[in-house]
């Protein structure tokens, strides 16, 4: 095995990237502080073809260079836009048919791997605060709370591991 040079890897330029059918998942960042975790959301939207990111909140937004140093230019690539309250967007979205996913534990929580898309429907995918996780407000507007199985000792993962885990999930079941 050889491992293959950037140029040789046939990635898309921002303009092809744009002009791309996308998946039909939104990315909500419920008050995210850290502009490292924000950077790399961006990084992981861009590789699995994610149709928007909405920051809210405390959520930093780009121009930045703490997210650019994560991001590696996918803010120029992948869609976003600041929305104040997170609940709100929340509302705005249901009215707009989109199914809302809560990525928390909680009762009754669907595990990840048990859940399963409905063709024709979009989705978005809502992950919270390093610290308190996804607003309990915002988790009771949701349609669902998916849940990471996790079988260590820790209670967590970190939200860009946890949105990786999340979006090739889905990805890989919108796509094959």
């Amino acid at each position: 095995m050889r491992k293959l040079k950037n140029s040789e890897l046939e990635r898309l330029n921002v303009e092809e990237f744009k002009q791309t059918d996308k998946i039909p998942l939104i990315v909500v960042l419920d008050n995210i502080r850290s502009l490292n975790n924000i950077g790399s959301v961006f990084r992981t939207s861009d590789a699995f073809l994610i149709e928007k990111i909405y920051l809210c909140g405390i959520t930093a937004k780009p121009p930045h260079k703490d997210i650019h140093k994560t991001a590696l230019g996918a803010t120029e690539s992948v869609e976003w836009e600041y929305i104040e309250d997170t609940l709100q967007l929340v509302e705005k979205l249901k009215i707009e048919k989109v199914k809302i996913l809560a990525i928390e534990q909680a009762e009754n929580s669907t595990m990840l791997q048990d859940f399963n898309i409905e063709a024709n429907q979009k989705y978005a995918v809502i992950f919270g605060n390093e610290v308190k996780g996804v607003q309990q407000k915002v988790v009771s507007a949701s349609n669902y709370c998916i849940e990471i199985p996790q079988f260590g000792t820790k209670h967590s993962l970190n939200i860009s591991v946890s949105v990786g885990v999340v979006l090739w999930d889905l990805f890989k079941k919108f796509r094959y």
